[in-house]
């Protein structure tokens, strides 16, 4: 009872500011995009793959239209006998391969990045006013070291704002896939400012990239960061299981709430206990079931992964705004399988520690961050108050 009356005061606040992404009746667009990753998929569907198929449509349409015209029995009384015409078999199958081509090379690198989980790390040092090189332990699997420009980040952040350095304009890298890097500033780091080096290979456009530059591969990259989380998902009929393996193994249950609980705008997808993650940080995913297949389904963070009995599957998201954000089950698991809502709160590291403090405080532990006098509410009214 403790944690519904939790997740329904969080609801209350949220909703209040409307702070969610659900879809809308009769709506078509995508839900709005919560990390970077889902704008590089909502770009891929708007900005590629739906101008090719409008073009494309409307070409076959007006060949059906000229050919109607052209070669009907009344203007073409005498049909043409021909067998074939090599040029137009050339084309229509040279076109179609460079089509395919201009689809599938970005599709391809969008599936790497939503498969692979992130493995990047970051090494942060201070600056003195004199010290120029920096070092970087390039010291992943051979596969996945640092050997280009775009894996490697180096911030510098004054205690007021972060500023990302540009290669070779603001500092050089020496020994690109080896065990170390070397990187030499142009200038010294001020003194007591801190020199953060950023290195991985999954790498992803910063948030809200202007879509000119998207047409153009122009985006700024940043590096991912490996996960700071996991988050075990189980699939049930009717209804989902979490767990937190990193903060004390604990777990709670899912339900959709009845249309007497919730508002009609967030009937059907309003839960009694949301999923809680951090702002800003990479989440690991983990999904399996306990009776039938489900399917974990986040539209706002491009996620939809199988959940399979007796199997393990693992997806990856980074929220980069606060907020609510809903799925559902996506995998037709019985007759209540449209009862399967799926909730995520996004909140900022310190609501998020007192939330996990709060789920540890129902099943006994200790707390793991704070006092244990500090609670979810008490957070939130602190950050509004903030």
């Amino acid at each position: 009872m403790k944690r519904l009356l939790s997740g329904l005061s969080g609801f209350i606040m949220l909703a209040a500011t409307n702070a969610y992404a659900l879809p809308e009746d009769k709506g078509i667009s995508m839900l709005p995009a919560g990390s970077a990753l889902a704008e590089e998929v909502h770009f891929f569907h708007n900005g590629i793959l739906m101008p090719i198929m409008t073009v494309i449509s409307l070409f076959v349409l007006a060949l059906l239209l000229w050919v109607i015209v052209r070669y009907n029995a009344k203007a073409n009384p005498e049909p043409r006998k021909f067998s074939h015409n090599t040029l137009i078999e050339i084309i229509w199958t040279g076109v179609p391969i460079i089509i395919l081509l201009i689809i599938a090379l970005p599709s391809f690198e969008l599936l790497f990045k939503e498969d692979v989980v992130p493995d990047g790390k970051q090494v942060v040092a201070r600056g003195d006013g004199q010290t120029v090189d920096f070092v970087f332990p390039n010291d992943f699997v051979e596969s996945r070291m640092v050997r280009r420009a775009d894996h490697l980040q180096v911030i510098l952040d004054d205690g007021v704002e972060q500023t990302t350095l540009k290669n070779r304009r603001d500092f050089r890298v020496q020994g690109w896939g080896e065990r170390d890097l070397v990187v030499s500033l142009n200038e010294p780091a001020p003194a007591g400012a801190s020199v953060i080096l950023r290195g991985g290979r999954s790498t992803q456009n910063v948030t809200d990239c202007p879509m000119s530059k998207r047409y153009i591969d122009a985006c700024e990259k940043e590096v991912v960061l490996a996960p700071t989380m996991t988050l075990k998902v189980n699939g049930y009929q009717w209804n989902w299981q979490y767990s937190y393996p990193d903060f004390g193994d604990f777990d709670f249950f899912s339900n959709m709430l009845t249309e007497d609980q919730t508002t009609p705008e967030l009937y059907r997808f309003e839960v009694d206990n949301r999923v809680v993650v951090p702002v800003g940080e990479t989440i690991r995913v983990t999904t399996t079931a306990n009776d039938v297949i489900h399917a974990w389904a986040l539209p706002s963070f491009a996620i939809k992964i199988d959940a399979v009995p007796g199997r393990i599957n693992e997806t990856w998201f980074r929220p980069e705004r606060e907020g609510v954000y809903y799925g559902q089950c996506s995998e037709i698991c019985g007759v209540k399988h449209s009862f399967m809502p799926i909730a995520v709160e996004v909140v900022s590291r310190p609501e998020f520690e007192a939330w996990v403090d709060e789920q540890r405080e129902l099943i006994g532990l200790e707390p793991m961050f704070g006092d244990g006098n500090t609670t979810l509410a008490q957070a939130d009214t602190a950050a509004a108050a903030e």
